[in-house]
């Protein structure tokens, strides 16, 4: 495996200074992005979310760990698979399932749905349908920050696929020139939607790609909240310094097909087995029951209060105004 850290401080892990409190948010998110994805799922098959949903169940440790090393001022770029991102910095599940239902009150009040939600006051500048297109968009956010000298920094959130796109090499050349305040956080599932990644790509471990650009590239265990927030947190603190951008590649699975349209039958049964036996909040919930920061018990009170809660968003978006005809274009550029 590479493991390239030239400049990212790993020698006193960040998670160290975590408390139990902290621990157990930690989880929260966790469990609220996966609750919020399975809720969705149900809402799609009641008819609720209008034209297709990629969901992230499996992916929930990359998003919980990668935000909790950002500040609220930093800047945010991700798939089509980005709910969980979204969630993970704070937007609001009624304000998220009112989105996916195409509702006034949505986050970008319904006209960007379950591909296109943003909200730019909590950093989360643009959810992309096209592949690798939130990159540019990355550096270009990376360079705003670089030149109004605040420390912010910019993250993009992209999958395996997204490394064999033109933009891709592109966004990693510019921002290593400028030496940009950039975070490339690759989450490689194996799948380039319904094919996996040996049909597509020379090697898995893409962190390799990174020494192309002279900057570090560094892999993770994507399904250990822990690592990702303790690798994600060094790299950040390195481009707030000036020291650049990094590469961070976390492995881990998506649960779920590549869409709700996809059974996904091209995985094997001892396939998703293995990785469902790395289920990152069975992880982290072991963690926290052998330190001690949750009982068996908490921890199933806290998903109920999570399950209740999400399940009352969706209903209150579910029974939200929808925008005004008269408005319908007002996002719209001619």
């Amino acid at each position: 495996m590479i493991e390239d850290r030239r400049g990212v401080d790993t020698s006193t892990p960040r998670a160290d200074a975590l408390d139990d409190r902290d621990l157990v948010e930690l989880y929260a998110t966790m469990v609220r992005i996966r609750e919020f994805e399975d809720q969705v799922h149900r809402s799609f098959l009641a008819g609720l979310v209008h034209g297709t949903t990629h969901l992230c169940q499996g992916h929930e440790a990359v998003s919980a760990g990668a935000a909790r090393a950002l500040r609220d001022d930093d800047y945010v770029t991700y798939t089509y698979r980005g709910h969980g991102h979204c969630i993970a910095r704070g937007l609001s599940p009624e304000a998220a399932f009112a989105e996916l239902f195409g509702r006034a009150t949505g986050a970008s009040k319904g006209l960007g749905g379950s591909m296109h939600m943003t909200d730019v006051a909590r950093g989360l500048i643009g959810s992309f349908g096209i592949v690798g297109a939130g990159l540019p968009v990355a550096v270009g956010a990376g360079q705003s920050a670089q030149l109004s000298g605040r420390g912010q920094v910019s993250m993009t959130f992209f999958g395996d696929g997204a490394t064999n796109i033109g933009a891709f090499h592109e966004s990693l050349n510019l921002a290593a020139v400028w030496a940009l305040p950039v975070i490339f956080v690759c989450e490689n599932n194996l799948y380039g939607e319904y094919t996996r990644i040996e049909h597509t790509t020379p090697f898995e471990d893409l962190a390799r790609r990174a020494a192309a650009y002279d900057m570090p590239g560094i892999i993770v265990d994507g399904n250990d909240v822990l690592a990702v927030y303790d690798t994600v947190a060094g790299a950040v603190d390195r481009a707030r310094d000036g020291g650049g951008p990094s590469f961070i590649e976390c492995k881990t699975y998506r649960q779920r097909g590549h869409s709700r349209t996809d059974p996904a039958k091209y995985r094997s049964a001892e396939e998703v087995e293995a990785w469902l036996a790395r289920d990152p909040l069975k992880l982290f919930r072991g963690v926290l029951l052998a330190r001690g920061a949750l009982s068996d018990r908490g921890a199933d009170a806290l998903v109920e209060e999570i399950r209740g809660e999400i399940a009352a968003a969706a209903e209150a978006a579910r029974n939200a105004r929808w925008p005004d005809a008269e408005t319908a274009l007002n996002a719209t550029y001619a």
